[in-house]
């Protein structure tokens, strides 16, 4: 399995496409870190005499409310947090390097449609090429060749997102100064207001971030076994992680809504937001997402140790 994984690792490496999509990541995170520095930061919204400033902002997003109950939610929940900073002597968090990691998360989502895009074609392009013959005819087990492939995405995907946080972290520091690590931040987690370390929290986010990625790049990588067509299977999943939050919503008042993948990807919902679902709860998700990762791989492996390739 490992010379499997190595030989696929190389045949990666071994295509310029994938040097330019690593070069033009690179760029985009630096192009956006010297955006940054252009822009003000949060240290400048709170002075010495927080506190007060907190109760005075508390004050008017109480009146906001009033005026508006419609955006009552995000603002009850930031007075929350204001109330607890107050409490607990916690000031708020000034703009670092790890504000800047957690703003980079987004990138996250292009780590996905490259990752995608290579789980594409991994498989089908063996089939256009007439490759595929060449794997089948080694004394390997069709199983080994499949999941070969499959593990050697996922530690690319792997490779990407830890380069994005390092990256992240590195440029944040130089540009904008990391500060503690130990720095608390004050979040929401059901309903409650909770409080850990600046470095746990981005660690965590970017944790939960990698779910919905390793679920795309799954989804794909079986399309491309299943169809051997690698433009169906970049359609279909840049398609349904692109509309998988609208898919939810319009579907959101049906009982099996809940069953729906895209209601389950995100689980920083359950942290920092509200769920798609109003009685979704983690361990649900977690349980909803592991079959689907079981189905996308068993139909993968079923369709690809089955499938006649002589006339290929």
């Amino acid at each position: 399995m490992i010379s499997l994984i190595r030989n696929e690792w190389m045949k990666l490496f071994a295509q310029r496409s994938t040097w330019i999509g690593i070069i033009l990541f690179v760029c985009l995170i630096t192009g956006f870190a010297l955006f940054m520095t252009t822009g003000p930061s949060s240290s400048e919204q709170y002075g010495s005499d927080w506190k007060q400033e907190l109760q005075q902002e508390n004050q008017e997003m109480k009146k906001q409310i009033e005026e508006t109950p419609s955006t009552a939610g995000f603002r009850q929940d930031q007075i929350k947090k204001n109330e607890y900073r107050i409490e607990n002597n916690l000031a708020p968090n000034e703009f670092t390097g790890w504000k800047f990691v957690q703003e980079n998360r987004m990138f996250v989502s292009l780590i996905s449609l490259f990752t995608i895009i290579i789980a594409a074609g991994s498989i089908a392009n063996e089939f256009r090429w007439g490759s595929i013959k060449l794997l089948l005819i080694r004394p390997v087990s069709r199983t080994k060749i499949l999941f070969s492939k499959f593990i050697t995405l996922l530690l690319f995907a792997l490779l990407l997102l830890v380069g994005l946080f390092v990256l992240s972290m590195g440029l944040g520091a130089l540009l904008f100064g990391l500060g503690s690590w130990t720095d608390p931040y004050v979040f929401m987690e059901g309903g409650e207001v909770k409080d850990t370390s600046i470095m746990a929290f981005s660690l965590m986010q970017y944790g939960f971030s990698s779910v919905n990625l390793l679920m795309m790049v799954t989804f794909a990588f079986m399309i491309s076994a299943v169809f051997r067509n690698s433009a169906l299977a970049i359609g279909a999943a840049v398609f349904l992680m692109l509309s998988g939050n609208s898919i939810v919503a319009f579907f959101s008042d049906k009982v099996w809504a809940k069953y729906i993948l895209f209601a389950n990807t995100d689980l920083n919902q359950f942290v920092t937001g509200t769920p798609l679902i109003e009685d979704l709860t983690m361990t649900f998700s977690v349980s909803v997402l592991i079959v689907y990762f079981l189905v996308f791989l068993g139909a993968a492996w079923l369709v690809f140790t089955k499938r006649d390739v002589t006339s290929t």
